[in-house]
């Protein structure tokens, strides 16, 4: 093998990269523009020309339009049956908002919503409270107790 030994002075000036000066450099801003211009150097200006220029903005009116028209529904809300049935049979366990979060493993905050009838249905949570409370919070008979097998 042979190694290659190279002695630099102090002296010397190391190049690392070198531009071409015949290459044309893109410029973008006016000041670098009138610094060519000074300096005598040959300038070409082009604009950039879209081909689809009448087309451009067709996209997002009609995308803006479709949204204009097809307006989502907030999401369903508890019904207010529920949120009264939830309070009935919680004061008839005797037991608050708080000690009923406790036993389906919930937030105080979540019994609340239901109970005012802010929160979206959870049939998770649902089924926790008919099972906590013993009452009915789904379907038919909302507030009757809760029956389990069939019925004779």
């Amino acid at each position: 093998m042979k190694y290659l030994l190279y002695t630099i002075e102090w002296d010397d000036t190391v190049v690392l990269r070198k531009r071409n000066p015949d290459k044309a450099k893109v410029v973008r801003s006016d000041a670098e523009i009138n610094a060519a211009r000074r300096v005598g150097a040959a300038i070409s200006t082009e604009k950039k020309v879209l081909s689809n220029a009448g087309h451009a903005n067709t996209d997002h009116r009609r995308i803006a339009k479709i949204d204009r028209e097809n307006e989502v529904a907030p999401p369903p809300r508890v019904d207010v049956s529920v949120g009264k049935a939830i309070q009935k049979g919680r004061q008839d366990k005797n037991i608050t908002q708080k000690d009923l979060a406790q036993l389906i493993n919930e937030k105080p905050q979540v019994v609340n919503e239901y109970e005012s009838g802010k929160a979206i249905p959870n049939q998770n949570v649902l089924g926790k409270m008919e099972r906590a409370l013993g009452i009915k919070l789904r379907g038919k008979n909302i507030g009757d107790p809760l029956t389990f097998g069939k019925k004779k």
